[in-house]
Formats: structure tokens, C-alpha cells, sequence
């Protein structure tokens, strides 16, 4: 159980959290403000809904990046990555950060890191959709079975021993999506 607080929020901190979950369509954010109702980052927030005026937060939400497909893949934006197995599996996707998958042993050269984005770029990663939640663009890069062993393999000599556990699963990875953050 959490406990009710009450909290007053700006317009703009509100259409904020709204756009993170629904993203910048005018008509569901407008959805959202009559219903009254949104959940963000595990909480549940409630107001009296109301009518949003559609020039006033389309002056919000032309603050907003658009969708970039023509913005071109580059490793040293990228700050996480998402390894997720097939379609049918129904494991969760596995997250790693830039700075936990930089840690490694000292007597190594190289990091998990390095490893990841370097398969990433070879894989040419195709761009997927602007995240409005991680406020970042994000790439998509498939990986066949080969190259998930392989990974699997290179997580066990290359990843932090914190790490390695929640790599496990690696062998079933056919898909790593690349956040990269827009400065």
C-alpha cells in the first residue's frame, strides 16, 4: 500500500508525465486530461478532469522532439541496451547500462561495454522510434543464434561478476534495442 498524498502540479509537469506514458498525440493527451487519470513510474495519478485546450497544448507539445529515422546510429550516445529474446518467449528483456557494462576485471583491455556496441554497430541498427519515456531515439539491431552465444561467451570473461548473473539468459537474445539519449 502507498499512502495518498496530495500534489499540486503545473500544466506543463503534468503534460509532461502524460506524454512519457501516451507519447504526443494532441487527442490522447486530451483523452487523458478529461479522464482524469494517469499512471506514471508506478504511481497512479487523479484530478478532476477537465477539458484541455488543444492550442495551449499544442504549444506544449510542440516542445517535444519528433521521430528522427534519418538520425544516424552512434555508439558513443548510446547509455543502454535492451536484449531481448524471441517473439514467443516470454522472458523479460534483459537492461544494461553503459556505466555497469563498462565495469570489468582490471587484467582486461576491453568491457561488456565495448563488446555490445561493438556488435551493435555491426548489426547496422535501424531506427525504431523516438521513446517520449526515455526521451531518447531508439535503434533496433537483430542477432541470430551464433552471435547470442557468442555474446554469452564474451559476458562471462568480459562482464563485472555483479553482472554476469542477469546475463544468464544471453544464448536466448535475438534482439538488442540501443537507447540513445538526444542532448
Amino acid at each position: 500500500m502507498r499512502p495518498l498524498v496530495r500534489q499540486n502540479f503545473r500544466a506543463a509537469e503534468l503534460v509532461d508525465m502524460i506524454v512519457r506514458v501516451a507519447g504526443k498525440d494532441l487527442a490522447r493527451v486530451q483523452q487523458i486530461l478529461r479522464s482524469g487519470s494517469v499512471v506514471f513510474q508506478s504511481y497512479r495519478y487523479w484530478w478532476q478532469g477537465f477539458e484541455g485546450d488543444a492550442t495551449a497544448l499544442g504549444g506544449l507539445l510542440a516542445a517535444y522532439p519528433e521521430a528522427d529515422p534519418s538520425r544516424p546510429f552512434k555508439a558513443e550516445s548510446c547509455t543502454e541496451v535492451m536484449l531481448e529474446a524471441s517473439a514467443v518467449s516470454r522472458r523479460r528483456p534483459i537492461v544494461v547500462t553503459r556505466d555497469e557494462a563498462r565495469r570489468k576485471p582490471f587484467w582486461r583491455g576491453r568491457s561488456f561495454w565495448d563488446r555490445l556496441m561493438e556488435l551493435a554497430v555491426a548489426g547496422r541498427p535501424q531506427y525504431r522510434e523516438y521513446s517520449y519515456g526515455w526521451r531518447a531515439d531508439v535503434y533496433g539491431v537483430l542477432i541470430d543464434a551464433r552471435q547470442a552465444v557468442d555474446l554469452a561467451r564474451d559476458a562471462g570473461r568480459l562482464a563485472s561478476r555483479g553482472l554476469r548473473p542477469r546475463l544468464a539468459a544471453l544464448p536466448e537474445t535475438r534482439q538488442m534495442r540501443c537507447i540513445c539519449p538526444r542532448s
